[in-house]
């Protein structure tokens, strides 16, 4: 909750109409569909949408108040609603954000990379949720705009905000949210080609996810996966102390003899503070192992005990993008339909080699923003398929090329559709499925391959 006379001060903003400055707003929600009464309504002006027109819809939802561009103040007025008239309302949303950040003595945990932040974002608010009381970035807020609405949800109970920063959309990004949030604890996951198109080179990526680091104050402390040297050369433009995690002899927080029990989760040898431990968790595939380090990692900076952290990692929600669900024909489907790249679809179909299945299949969609690796980069993923997968089908056309580089490595044509667009493949892919079947579907979250998913599911079994 936040009054008034805070949004007033901190927006940097001037009152239109008549409300009391111990005026107490709810949450601050930017989406007029899921503002809650009490709620105070930021109009943002977007690509697509103006969030001024839906400040009338935001009233009759029960907002009590709205931040708008001082410019827009007067066509509002009449609604009869306090409007808080701001020079931008994003930058007023920043600013409110940073203010609000100063006003607790909480431990900001920031994660970045280029793919895994969501869910490395979910393990590690789990673990820590075991001592103390978390705040935790919802669905993909980690831009300029869902950042800090995440950090207005911090209360006065709230001890630790786990928050996502940003993609790779832009140098300075990552800066300007950690000037906000100002984040003591920061983990990177990974260099990857996600968003490749945008910044043009791996390098540049890697140089947008060195900003986090780079933030972070000298008594603070980074998490970096020692198992990806774009990431390890962060280690020397950070000030402040730095843990690597992953397999590699010299991590701090280390895992050796990793195993996956397929969708019964993966077991390790957790090396640490000079002692092994074996652990076995629920997480799906063995390239989990990472989140998992690095939310011990974090749990280790934060003084919790491994025993108190453990069961964090039971906790079902946190399996957030690869899902399992009952298929048509007795099948399993794996949706994996969140996003793609390269890398990540490699994880994919290396969970699915190591499943037990009468037949495997790999449905995959277009990976979009690639750029000059656009080529290479489907024909990994087809390459690697050809190893895996009895049956392997792509939808539109670019994923054509995985399929192309799937014949190319030794794939029969019988083993091989591709479909140039979605609609026919949801039409024609149901008779495709057989009896035990696991089907993997992925793609990048432009394409929508979670329609293909709702096609192939089998509603009348559970999960």
């Amino acid at each position: 909750m936040i009054t008034l006379r805070d949004v007033l001060e901190g927006a940097q903003g001037v009152l239109h109409g008549e409300a009391a400055p111990d005026l107490i707003f709810g949450n601050v929600c930017h989406d007029s569909r899921q503002l809650s009464r009490g709620d105070l309504f930021v109009a943002i002006a977007g690509e697509q949408f103006d969030g001024h027109a839906f400040v009338a819809a935001a009233q009759e939802s029960g907002a009590r108040g709205a931040i708008v561009a001082q410019d827009r103040v007067e066509e509002l007025s009449g609604l009869g609603l306090p409007l808080i008239g701001v020079d931008d309302t994003v930058q007023a949303l920043q600013r409110l954000a940073a203010y609000w950040r100063t006003m607790f003595d909480v431990t900001v945990v920031g994660i970045t990379g280029s793919m895994g932040k969501s869910s490395a974002k979910e393990v590690i608010a789990s673990v820590l949720a075991q001592r103390f009381s978390v705040v935790r970035a919802r669905a993909s807020f980690n831009n300029e705009i869902g950042m800090p609405l995440t950090l207005l949800e911090i209360n006065p109970d709230t001890e630790i905000a786990v928050l996502e920063f940003g993609g790779a959309y832009r140098f300075g990004e990552i800066t300007e949210l950690a000037e906000i949030a100002r984040p003591t604890i920061g983990v990177v996951t990974n260099v990857s080609h996600s968003h490749l198109q945008r910044m043009g080179s791996l390098e540049a990526i890697a140089q947008t996810k060195t900003e986090l680091p780079r933030a972070l104050p000298a008594d603070g402390t980074a998490l970096l996966n020692g198992d990806d040297f774009r990431v390890r050369a962060m280690a020397d433009e950070c000030p402040a102390n730095v843990v690597f995690y992953g397999l590699a002899p010299d991590c701090a927080v280390r895992a050796k003899d990793v195993e996956s029990h397929g969708l019964d989760g993966i077991s390790f040898t957790l090396v640490m503070d000079g002692e092994e431990l074996h652990l076995k968790v629920p997480l799906i595939g063995a390239h989990s192992v990472h989140m998992v380090l690095a939310a011990i990692g974090v749990g280790r900076a934060l003084g919790m005990r491994l025993d108190e952290m453990l069961p964090g990692f039971e906790d079902s929600t946190i399996q957030l993008r690869l899902l399992t669900v009952p298929g048509i024909n007795q099948s399993t489907i794996i949706d994996d339909t969140y996003n793609a790249n390269p890398t990540s679809c490699l994880a994919a179909l290396n969970l699915l080699d190591e499943l037990e299945a009468s037949r495997k299949v790999a449905v995959f969609g277009d990976i979009l923003e690639l750029g000059d690796f656009e080529d290479e980069g489907h024909r990994i993923v087809g390459r690697r398929s050809a190893s895996v997968v009895r049956q392997l089908i792509s939808v539109g056309p670019k994923a054509r090329i995985i399929t192309d580089a799937a014949l190319e490595s030794g794939l029969s044509p019988d083993q091989v559709i591709a479909f140039d667009d979605k609609e026919t493949a949801i039409e024609q892919l149901p008779s495709l499925i057989k009896s035990g079947d696991f089907v993997l579907v992925k793609g990048s979250r432009g394409v929508k391959m979670e329609d293909v998913v709702a096609a192939l599911r089998d509603g009348s079994r559970e999960a």
